[in-house]
């Protein structure tokens, strides 16, 4: 024991050096892979918990792991690698969003799109809103320093950034495939637009503001998500043409799976190089890759990307997860609030009240101007179903701490009291918010939405099941989209007709994808057979089913 605590004495005074000791370096990334490795067994072990899910147990073996270094090292640090918002933002962020993306179920995605954005977009907005006006009356009365309108509209957006990872991972977009929907299309949408306000707050000039700045930051709000959208759809489509006719499945699958990652890091990357949004930019990418770029590769790089993608975005969250528990008992920051433990409370505590008034304000009125515009009962978002979503949004996770570092911190490290006391309340709010309410989660849901028989709209979404076994399989509209490529003769029930018009907006999209966009760009059905072509044409063999 003696050893072990020279050796981590030795090791922790290296710590400010780590970027030349290549030793220290790789002691630490042992370590953090050792403990990656202890979150996914013990997340195994605790599936069928009712109270743990893997982003609570990645936290909590972060903490353990901070207490075990804090007591060897005898109090000079806590954690093995020092954050950084760079790493967060061009390493660890990007596999999670296009993930997101390449995974969505994109049927349910586009038809809820405009519920989606009203919370995603304009609930982000609100909710901001909520937390700057909050902190701005109570955080004068607090003394924790100076802080400029800047620094509240700031604070608003760090905290207005979601994480509904605990809650998708209690839904079953199958049981449940509107609320999942919803809750995760609201989730990728609010922290595209979090980090897109973060951002043009910190570009614009606020001390002239004005009618026509507020005008100006709108149209550079809209110009940015339209154009981060123009670009990942782009970029997914240049990837879906190039390996379309090239077919480099004939000779190398490791190719068309390389082009495939590359494209879409590329897709972000861009976007951070022209300012646009890179997680908008990514995860339509993702989207776009999915619908055609997917269905153009050799039936083995399919299995490869789907698992690739899933264990790289696994991998990070875990990765973040485990940081954030670890990098709570940073002394150096707990150092700078010691003396006034209580200003760091009720900072804590006034922005976890806000962060939920500011839920509030909006998914309970827009989800009743939604419910206003929907016709069909089962489209409608019932109470329950708000007060799942309202919860699904009360944690703080990875983008809020990426965002409270890039703004209170300098290389992971603060001098000012204030910041210092943003940055510990935010890794309270994140902590609290992660565990008290993650843990409360899987009870809130099981209570509000008991088991339902699965259903089967989204079975047939996305598959590769054979034509004679896809049919009973399919809803309305997807029967209707089945029988406009096989001449298969509509249903006739005035009902059906009536619940699910045929010219709807995804009627005449899949008209205009059919005739123009997967003859060019390959998809689902529409790559053409040539010798050599990596499309394998053959039905899949049951008996692997």
């Amino acid at each position: 024991m003696t050893m072990l605590a020279s050796y981590f004495d030795s090791f922790v005074s290296n710590m400010p050096s780590l970027s030349t000791s290549d030793h220290a370096s790789v002691v630490s990334l042992n370590l953090f892979v050792a403990l990656l490795c202890a979150c996914i067994v013990l997340g195994h072990l605790l599936e069928e918990n009712r109270w743990m899910n893997e982003s609570i147990t990645a936290l909590m073996i972060g903490l353990a792991t901070g207490v075990v270094i804090l007591l060897i090292s005898k109090g000079k640090s806590s954690h093995l690698l020092v954050f950084s918002e760079d790493l967060f933002f061009i390493y660890l962020l990007p596999p999670i969003i296009f993930n997101a993306g390449f995974q969505v179920k994109k049927k349910q995605f586009f038809r809820n799109f405009i519920t989606i954005m009203l919370f995603g977009a304009i609930g982000t907005v609100i909710s901001c809103t909520v937390i700057t006006l909050g902190v701005t009356q109570f955080f004068k009365k607090l003394d924790i320093g100076t802080f400029d309108l800047g620094d509240y509209l700031a604070i608003g957006a760090i905290f207005a950034a979601t994480d509904s990872v605990c809650t998708l991972q209690v839904l079953n977009q199958d049981e449940t495939p509107l609320l999942y929907s919803l809750v995760f299309g609201e989730g990728v949408v609010n922290d595209a637009t979090s980090v897109v306000i973060f951002n043009a707050i910190q570009s614009f000039d606020l001390t002239h503001l004005n009618h026509e700045a507020a005008f100006h930051l709108l149209g550079n709000f809209l110009y940015l998500f339209l154009l981060s959208t123009l670009l990942g759809a782009a970029t997914g489509l240049i990837s879906a043409y190039v390996i379309k006719k090239l077919y480099f499945g004939r000779h190398s699958t490791d190719r068309e799976v390389a082009l495939m990652m590359l494209m879409a890091y590329l897709s972000y990357m861009l976007a951070e190089l022209f300012d646009l949004s890179g997680i908008l930019t990514v995860f339509f990418c993702g989207i776009v890759m999915s619908h055609y770029t997917w269905h153009n590769v050799t039936e083995s790089s399919r299995i490869t990307t789907k698992h690739t993608f899933a264990t790289l975005s696994f991998l990070a969250e875990t990765f973040i997860f485990l940081y954030v528990g670890m990098d709570a008992l940073d002394i150096d920051k707990w150092r700078s609030v010691s003396d006034s433990p209580g200003t760091s409370v009720a900072v804590s505590s006034i922005l976890i009240g806000l962060l939920m008034l500011g839920r509030a304000a909006f998914v309970f009125p827009l989800s009743f101007l939604s419910n206003l515009a929907k016709k069909n009962q089962s489209e409608k978002i019932n109470f329950k179903m708000q007060v799942v979503i309202w919860w699904s949004g009360l944690m703080r996770g990875a983008v809020s701490m990426a965002l409270a570092y890039n703004k209170f911190t300098r290389a992971g490290r603060t001098d000012l009291r204030g910041n210092a006391i943003m940055i510990t309340s935010t890794i309270t709010v994140c902590l609290f918010s992660t565990v008290v309410f993650g843990m409360l989660t899987k009870p809130l849901i099981r209570h509000l939405l008991p088991h339902q028989k699965a259903t089967t709209s989204m079975l047939s979404d996305d598959n590769n099941t054979p034509t004679s076994l896809q049919i009973p399989l399919l809803d309305q509209d997807s029967f209707i989209e089945f029988a406009g490529n096989h001449n298969v003769p509509r249903p006739n029930s005035i009902r059906g007709f009536i619940t699910r018009p045929a010219r709807t907006v995804h009627y005449y999209w899949r008209q205009f994808d059919d005739s123009f966009m997967r003859p060019v760009f390959g998809g689902r059905g529409f790559v053409p057979f040539v010798p050599g072509s990596p499309t394998e044409r053959n039905p899949p063999d049951l008996g692997k089913a």
